[in-house]
């Protein structure tokens, strides 16, 4: 792949040679639309950890419809997203600060010898701190405070993949990690390729044997156990209007995932009953007590609580305008199954 095959793109600088074994494909400041649409054509740091079911937002499956233009371009705007944009340049400017150096912005860069190898460097850095003339990069990170145990030892799984893919598409021998975490804990990291070698040739392989999928038109095959989370937001973005029918076998896997979600279904139904009845005996135990003490220890204890709930009915008849400019309808796939279905399984 060159630059100029990216169709729609303005080739920059001709595809200029930014780092030791990488070349430019789009500028930092680069249309966000055009950014989303060169990025398919290779395999990025993001895709990395989807690739190994470290993200919650997607898998080796989603990477693989996703590049193959079978899925709507969409910009994550979620509010962690949003927040991750707004504080990633103070925490450059922080970790410029900190280690007296100056960073600044690359943007989307392929392997020159693997150019479906891709990444986009959050900064590249001018002068490092620990090793002088070298060249490499940093990756910026702000994550929930809940997360904090998760960078007790070092970069978690997945930024370090993130990083090693990186470091392996740029020529890097090491990268910079600087992550905020909960709005006021800052910590800064170093990840080096020779600590990692391995893990780098892995991660090549499999994602050069994902690109090969892609370019084959051969859909990965997920592993039984993969989350199924992301896989249902996969089909319903696949397919948003569903229309026709489709016949299955008696013996089939569709028949078995029809027994298994019709089982998963009375055993929540069940699951609730007990758990209803056993709060009702807990109830029971404490007559007009507040709390049941065992020993001299709580066990348990009743409390009042309360959430507001709006009345929507009343809002559309005395304020509609509200109503239809605050009120939205939000559409959900539901699987529905035949009364006479349910009853053969349940017999």
């Amino acid at each position: 792949m060159t630059v100029t095959a990216l169709a729609g793109v303005q080739a920059p600088a001709a595809g200029r040679r930014v780092t030791p074994t990488a070349r430019l494909i789009l500028p930092a400041d680069a249309n966000r639309d055009d950014w989303l649409t060169a990025r398919r054509r290779g395999i990025g740091s993001s895709d990395i950890t989807a690739m190994l079911g470290l993200s919650k937002y997607g898998n080796e499956l989603s990477v693989y419809y996703d590049k193959r233009g079978e899925l709507p371009l969409e910009s994550d705007d979620s509010e962690p997203a949003y927040w991750g944009r707004v504080d990633e340049d103070g925490v450059a400017r922080r970790w410029a600060a900190s280690n007296r150096s100056s960073v600044r912005r690359v943007g989307l860069v392929a392997n020159v010898e693997r150019p479906w190898q891709m990444c986009t460097l959050d900064r590249r850095v001018d002068t490092c701190p620990i090793e002088p003339g070298a060249v490499c990069a940093l990756e910026i990170k702000c994550r929930d405070k809940m997360k904090a145990s998760m960078w007790r030892r070092g970069c978690p799984d997945d930024v370090l993949a993130q990083t090693l893919h990186q470091a392996d598409t740029c020529g890097f021998d090491h990268m910079h990690v600087a992550v905020k975490i909960g709005g006021n804990d800052y910590r800064q990291f170093t990840v080096r390729v020779v600590e990692h070698q391995q893990l780098v040739l892995d991660l090549r392989a499999a994602a050069a044997e994902l690109w090969q999928r892609i370019v084959d038109g051969r859909p990965p095959v997920l592993s039984p156990d993969a989350d199924p989370g992301p896989l249902l937001d996969l089909y319903r973005r696949l397919h948003p209007d569903r229309s026709g029918t489709v016949h299955i076998d008696r013996d089939g896997d569709a028949q078995d995932a029809l027994a298994d979600y019709l089982d998963a279904v009375s055993a929540k139904a069940e699951a609730e009953t007990r758990r209803k009845a056993a709060q009702a005996r807990l109830y029971a135990t404490l007559g007009g007590a507040e709390m049941a003490v065992l020993g001299d220890r709580p066990a348990y204890s009743i409390e009042q609580r309360s959430k507001q709930s709006p009345d929507l009915s009343r809002l559309a008849e005395r304020w509609p305008e509200a109503y239809a400019d605050c009120v939205t309808d939000k559409p959900y796939d539901q699987i529905s199954i035949p009364t006479d279905v349910r009853k053969r399984h349940s017999a």
